[in-house]
């Protein structure tokens, strides 16, 4: 059973995805993890993150040990892994990596739950369900705004509504895996739904796909 889970930054599908995974005692991967640890090992390493070279040596190196990292939620993180993930050798090197994980998840569990930006149109085109999960571009960025604050960073909503602009038109305009729902994915907009409601609407979905 794999369970797909998309959607722009900040629209609630990584606390769904968890949730549901908990839920079904599925194994559970955050995609979006994936690229974040080649988007920090190319900054430490003193490349830019839109240099196709550097990114997709890092991500062919990229081992699993590398998303156990506590240093990868910062915003400047998160725009490089925006980059690297616009990188056509990046998306390769690791897209073997996602399919095992669905198809053999860990500790021989039924099932597995991916959320990230394209697993119901790349990854795994053939999940059993797979869910879209959007808000607005204001809600999203007063979600993050919340998430810098709670963590003890400075921001300003302008700045992170403006950064939020600029990921969403790169994710959904880049030429490799853009941004954008399955044909056969359910919509879910968060923008005036808390957790409990979208996690019972997930699971009535989940539940109708599977009757």
């Amino acid at each position: 059973m794999i369970i797909a889970i998309d959607g722009p930054a900040a629209a609630g599908k990584g606390t769904l995805a968890r949730r549901l995974a908990a839920h079904f005692g599925y194994a559970y991967l955050d995609t979006g993890l994936i690229y974040r640890a080649v988007g920090k090992k190319v900054l430490e390493a003193g490349a830019d993150p839109e240099d196709a070279v550097a990114a997709e040596a890092v991500a062919r190196a990229l081992s699993p040990d590398d998303l156990a990292r506590d240093d990868l939620r910062t915003d400047d993180v998160a725009q490089a892994a925006s980059k690297v993930s616009a990188v056509p050798g990046v998306r390769a090197a690791l897209l073997e990596f996602q399919r095992d994980f669905a198809a053999t998840p860990p500790d021989g569990v039924a099932g597995a739950v991916l959320d990230g930006r394209d697993i119901g149109t790349v990854v795994c085109p053939d999940a059993a369900a797979k869910l879209f999960v959007t808000a607005s571009t204001e809600v999203r960025a007063k979600r993050r705004l919340k998430e810098l604050q709670d963590r003890g960073g400075e921001a300003i909503y302008a700045r992170v509504l403006e950064d939020m602009r600029e990921r969403d038109a790169r994710d959904s305009g880049r030429d490799v895996s853009p941004l954008e729902p399955a044909s056969d994915a359910d919509i879910l907009d968060t923008s005036e739904l808390d957790a409990d409601q979208v996690f019972a609407m997930a699971l009535e979905i989940i539940a109708s796909r599977n009757a």
